[in-house]
């Protein structure tokens, strides 16, 4: 049997107002283009877009119609459920043909549903502001898209993945521990234990001092690879 296509939806079927749509592919023609559309309610936003009821993370081949019924294009729909999508939100990714117009034509569809344009990185920043990435990963998302070589796309993604972030999260935690040390010797200086002595809080700040300078190293080489030597502060002040 032929499917239906949807009607105009009606008021109780629009998405929450603040669901952005964006065109997620390059400009220009292509096989291939993405729309993707984070917000909270979107089951309905998928009915009314293609009359098709959608499953979490499986593909659907779909038809996407205007709102008097007529098919704009034809694809894969796929809806990622809060909270386990990019943004924390519920993310439905619209696949379709990538050509300029029919780009537009779906996207001015979705903007009719309810959406609104997303600002440029707002995806990304409702992943930062939902806890789905900390600042040091949402930056690396830039620099992959915008890596120029390997080893600039191969420093992004260990950034991405959390690495930079984990190793700054524990030289806090040792640091943090380290004063703790330094605040019991201060508020019981009567004990004949010497807490600092004890645990060998001087060669463990050493340590720690020499591990930071090590990762400001490394953050400086990244900047390299990602941008050049404009990048590095350091780098410029000595070439002045």
């Amino acid at each position: 049997m032929a499917e239906k296509p949807p009607t105009t939806p009606r008021a109780d079927s629009r998405p929450h107002p603040d669901t952005i749509a964006a065109i997620a592919t390059a400009p220009g023609r292509g096989g291939i283009g993405v729309i993707r559309i984070s917000g909270q309610g979107l089951l309905a936003f998928a009915r009314a877009l293609s009359a098709r009821q959608v499953v979490a993370r499986q593909a659907i081949l779909a038809g996407f119609h205007a709102a008097d019924g007529s098919l704009i294009d034809s694809g894969l729909l796929l809806y990622f459920p809060a909270p386990h999508s990019f943004t924390g939100e519920d993310v439905l990714e619209l696949q379709g043909h990538g050509g300029t117009v029919v780009m537009q034509m779906l996207l001015a569809r979705c903007l009719d549903l309810g959406a609104r344009l997303a600002e440029p990185g707002e995806f990304t920043c409702r992943a930062y502001l939902n806890g789905k990435l900390d600042l040091a990963q949402a930056e690396a998302v830039a620099d992959l898209i915008d890596a120029s070589t390997a080893s600039a796309a191969r420093s992004a993604v260990r950034s991405l993945q959390g690495e930079f972030s984990m190793e700054i999260n524990a030289l806090l935690e040792q640091l943090t521990e380290l004063r703790a040390l330094v605040e019991a010797t201060l508020d019981f200086p009567e004990e004949e234990v010497d807490f600092l002595e004890a645990t060998d809080a001087f060669a463990r700040l050493e340590r720690l001092q020499q591990r930071l300078a090590a990762v400001f190293d490394r953050a400086r080489q990244g900047r390299l690879l990602q941008g050049g030597p404009a990048r590095c502060p350091r780098w410029s002040a000595q070439r002045r």
